[in-house]
């Protein structure tokens, strides 16, 4: 009886360790494998995000023309590419240019700053202090330089890590559009590889899951990214018209002030002080209801363009996507508004349950019947 009991410890004993080894063998491969595909997780997440909110363009251009899926997706992936590379070469070339220009009058003492008009002292809380700062500058640009020189090398290096930044974002978001182009081109397998997944993760739940998460992105580029290139196109046809100077540039600003969710006002604000110095009262003061309405415009365009198509309410979407932001940088938009949905939904669902519960537990419970006398 002791042998039995012995040889059983031994087999379960050996069971064990062959499944430790097993399980930690398993535990290395997956954790190499994550370590490996670290470096292009933020891609390959752009790039899932940007297909989920582009195949509805791409599948009705493939229905439309009768070319294949791949095609298609072959040739919105060139037009976005020529829409992220084109302006941003210009831009590039045009910085550049005036840099140059302008290190060159600063070293040839030719550069000359106007001086500020009286309007620019009447304006509120800044009007005084921009004033006497502005004219220090057109009168004695040399001695405001070096009075100065501390703040604007400091200025002038974050400028030159901003643009640092925003390069590398260019490259990253080039990538990322190159791998959304794949995953629209094999739309079909991609698709059956998330949904397989999402089955196995959350059980028959991982189909409406899937959806809703296909819908929060679209109602996120749609509420986000839409109402921010609204209002940058709105902001440059206002500079245009008002005679601003660098159109292109003041325009990005607004675009990517309006994506990081802030008050396009901070970047027409400056535009405004500086067309009540150079333009007519008339013309400044326009421009200045027209920014004061785009820069209010997303109260109307949010509860329009967010949330449609979504059972979520447009509160949860937005405090995603701006939590997201927060914690996770652009991305966390779209990732903030997609895991906040789904927790929403989880918990209604959890909530929903309970209630039910409850309720079959408070109705009474019918009387047992008499059973009637042969």
């Amino acid at each position: 009886m002791n042998h039995q009991v012995k040889e059983q410890h031994q087999l379960l004993t050996g069971a064990a360790v062959e499944a430790a080894v097993k399980i930690g063998a398993l535990f290395i491969l997956i954790s190499w494998c994550f370590q490996i595909v670290r470096p292009f997780l933020v891609l390959i997440m752009w790039g899932g995000i940007i297909a989920v909110a582009l195949f509805p363009v791409v599948k009705g251009l493939a229905d439309r023309m009768g070319w294949k899926l791949g095609h298609a997706s072959t040739l919105m992936t060139l037009l976005v590419l020529a829409l992220l590379l084109v302006p941003s070469i210009l831009f590039s070339g045009a910085l550049i240019t005036e840099t140059h220009e302008l290190v060159t009058e600063l070293k040839d003492g030719s550069l000359v700053i106007p001086p500020p008009s009286e309007a620019v002292a009447r304006l509120p809380l800044v009007g005084d202090d921009l004033h006497q700062l502005w004219q220090k500058f057109a009168t004695n640009l040399e001695g405001a330089l070096v009075s100065y020189g501390p703040q604007l090398k400091d200025a002038l290096a974050s400028l030159a890590s901003s643009l640092g930044g925003v390069g590398v974002g260019i490259l990253q978001f080039v990538v990322s559009v190159i791998i959304a182009g794949v995953f629209m081109s094999n739309a079909e397998s991609a698709g059956r590889l998330f949904h397989g997944i999402a089955l196995r993760m959350a059980g028959p739940q991982g189909e409406s899951f899937t959806s809703l998460s296909v819908a929060t992105i679209r109602s996120v580029t749609q509420g986000v990214i839409g109402v921010a290139l609204i209002q940058s196109l709105l902001s440059g046809i206002g500079m245009g018209l008002a005679g601003v100077p660098a159109t292109g540039l003041w325009m990005l600003l607004v675009l990517i002030v309006a994506i990081v969710q802030l008050p396009p006002i901070l970047v027409l604000a400056p535009v405004m002080i500086y067309l009540f110095s150079v333009q007519t009262t008339t013309v400044a003061v326009v421009f200045m209801v027209w920014g004061i309405l785009v820069s209010a415009s997303d109260a109307v365009l949010k509860p329009m363009l967010m949330g449609r198509g979504v059972d979520i309410p447009m509160l949860v979407i937005l405090i995603g996507a701006i939590g997201g932001m927060l914690l996770s940088g652009i991305i966390g938009l779209f990732v903030g508004a997609v895991a906040l949905a789904l927790g929403y939904k989880l918990f209604s669902a959890w909530l929903a349950r309970e209630g039910l519960a409850e309720q079959g537990a408070a109705q009474p419970q019918p009387e047992p019947q008499p059973e009637s006398e042969n």
